[in-house]
């Protein structure tokens, strides 16, 4: 596989020779604009990184590593149509700037926060997902349990 170019598996190089995203994993939230309650969706199969887990070995990458990026724009639709919502209904956070690393390959992280004044709960349950705080998030793996935290303090302006 030559620099720059992908493989059937989604995988490329950079020009130094370091993976690039081959793709992603979405965290959604709601913040109550009120109570400013936050709360995640945790996806049907048990994780909060959609549409599908992350695989065990995931790790955290940190920053610097590579700035190739996805546009959220088709993402964020994507998840719209997944839990039937309004076009609008999602709005991207720039301030998450993560990715993790699994076997023969870096995911970029998107953030979106949902813009309804109540979590969408019947979209939610429409798909076998749920929303929870923070707290009921002790099961998780720790990678996601990393990123719930960063999210968390992002969303409270820490």
């Amino acid at each position: 596989m030559g620099a720059g170019r992908a493989g059937a598996d989604g995988v490329a190089l950079n020009s130094h020779g370091t993976l690039i995203v081959s793709g992603y994993r979405v965290i959604l939230y709601h913040k109550h604009p009120t109570s400013a309650r936050t709360r995640f969706l945790k996806f049907a199969y048990g994780g909060v990184c959609g549409f599908e887990p992350l695989p065990t070995l995931a790790q955290r990458v940190e920053s610097g590593r590579d700035n190739t990026v996805i546009h959220p724009a088709a993402i964020l639709l994507e998840a719209e149509q997944y839990l039937q919502l309004e076009r609008g209904n999602l709005e991207y956070e720039s301030g998450f700037q993560h990715r993790v690393e699994i076997p023969g390959a870096v995911l970029q992280l998107i953030l979106a926060r949902f813009t309804t004044i109540d979590p969408p709960f019947s979209s939610a349950e429409r798909v076998g997902a749920e929303f929870i705080d923070l707290t009921q998030a002790r099961g998780l793996p720790e990678v996601e349990l990393e990123l719930l935290r960063d999210v968390y303090e992002l969303a409270l302006g820490g």
